[in-house]
């Protein structure tokens, strides 16, 4: 008997894509309505594959519902499953939980959505599964759920759901229902469907313990390809688990080496091939880049204008490809030569880059937070470098070496 099942978690449907409120150029519809497209494609994953179940591990919804059409969405896509034969199993995570859900919706038969209270197991006798999770009552669960699973039903296929951090400890993803792999292995399940962690991994193949990643990025720390994890059992036993690509709308990061850019036209030249790449690597989807100007170039002090220059360079080579951002990293040419230098301005020059690539314990004491009391409140902007000591120190060694070289 083979069987297929699909594996999604953290939709967050109709959550915003954050970093390009400001961008005239890009259309928010295209924008807006991304993670409904991912959810859309989900499912017609699910029946043009013929899969038996769907899993769902946590995080549906981004917090509650601005109004009800999240929700109608949500149960519009699951009766196109459930009307195709399909049944889905669901949990709630911390985005999603018992506490923050104040609207509710009728799911259609077919679509089961696991308790809270406490661990639940579902046996599907007609497709030899058993089906073991819980969702989050709250969303600050920091206790071991997995702990309160049942073993496994003998004779069955056993699947755990869980929106869990696992044995992550740092990154962007808070500690919720912490556990090890040990006690997931302990259970004696043969496959894991986990959420919470928004990048694909593959824990273990034995058992088979899986992140699929979210279903759509949604900013720029969440790059390259989103969707589900597509599982085939065959007599009994899991033999493959394979990602499936669903995302809408896509995020990337490019870095273009200036070194010995002499011209702004060499430099745009430069910075459209990586745009061009990424965009082709898309395959047709919307997609916001983050540029990051690295080097040592003469242009360094006369970038200020590229940001706006890139941006329509992007406009032109596609009207589906946004420049979200453009850090400047860039290092005047003329640092290592000056550095070389036996005189006292080359030890001079040295000792500068020496102290802004490891600057003494409170080299600027609290010079940044006197200089921020003076300003009107507002005055900077959050991402200004004066919030980041290292990216601070980094600009006066640029601004210090460019007037010695000027002499």
């Amino acid at each position: 008997m083979t069987l297929r099942f699909l594996h999604a978690a953290d939709i967050h449907l109709d959550s915003p894509l954050r970093g390009l409120d400001s961008e005239e150029a890009a259309p928010a519809g295209r924008i807006r309505n991304a993670t409904r497209r991912a959810l859309g494609r989900l499912v017609d994953l699910a029946i043009n594959e013929d899969v038996a179940l769907v899993l769902i591990a946590g995080d549906i919804y981004d917090g509650d519902w601005p109004d009800y059409r999240t929700g109608i969405f949500f149960a519009q896509q699951m009766a196109r499953l459930t009307q195709a034969g399909r049944q889905v199993i669901a949990i709630r995570g911390n985005h999603d939980a018992e506490n923050k859900m104040t609207r509710s919706l009728r799911l259609p038969e077919g679509v089961r959505l696991l308790d809270h209270r406490r661990p639940e197991t579902v046996e599907l006798a007609s497709l030899g599964v058993a089906v073991h999770g819980q969702s989050f009552a709250t969303q600050e669960v920091t206790e071991n759920l997995a702990r309160g699973y049942p073993p496994a039903v003998a004779g069955l296929l056993n699947i755990g759901m869980l929106h869990t951090c696992l044995e992550q400890t740092g990154g962007v993803h808070r500690r919720y229902a912490a556990c090890t792999r040990a006690d997931l292995e302990s259970l004696g399940y043969d496959y894991w469907a986990l959420g919470h962690i928004h990048a694909r991994e593959v824990v273990s193949e034995n058992p088979w313990i899986v992140f699929p990643g979210n279903l759509q990025g949604r900013h720029i720390n969440e790059p390259g390809e989103k969707g589900a994890t597509l599982v085939t059992v065959a007599d009994g036993r899991v033999v493959a688990a394979e990602h499936r690509v669903l995302d809408d709308f896509r995020w990337a990061r490019v870095t273009a080496d200036l070194t010995g850019c002499n011209s702004e036209a060499a430099a745009l030249q430069a910075v459209a091939a990586l745009l061009s790449d990424a965009l082709a690597a898309a395959d047709g989807r919307g997609l916001a880049v983050r540029v990051t100007l690295a080097g040592a170039t003469a242009l360094h002090g006369a970038l200020a204008g590229l940001p706006e220059k890139l941006r329509a360079e992007a406009r032109v080579l596609s009207e589906f490809l946004w420049v979200e951002a453009v850090e400047q990293r860039t290092r005047p040419a003329a640092e290592s030569a000056l550095a070389e230098r036996g005189d006292a301005l080359g030890a001079l020059a040295r000792r500068i880059a020496a102290l802004a690539d490891a600057p003494g314990e409170n080299l600027l004491g609290d010079w940044p937070a006197q200089l921020l009391n003076r300003l009107p409140q507002g005055a900077l902007p959050e991402g200004h470098a004066i919030h980041d000591p290292a990216r601070l120190l980094a600009r006066a060694r640029d601004l210090l070496l460019a007037r010695l070289e000027e002499g």
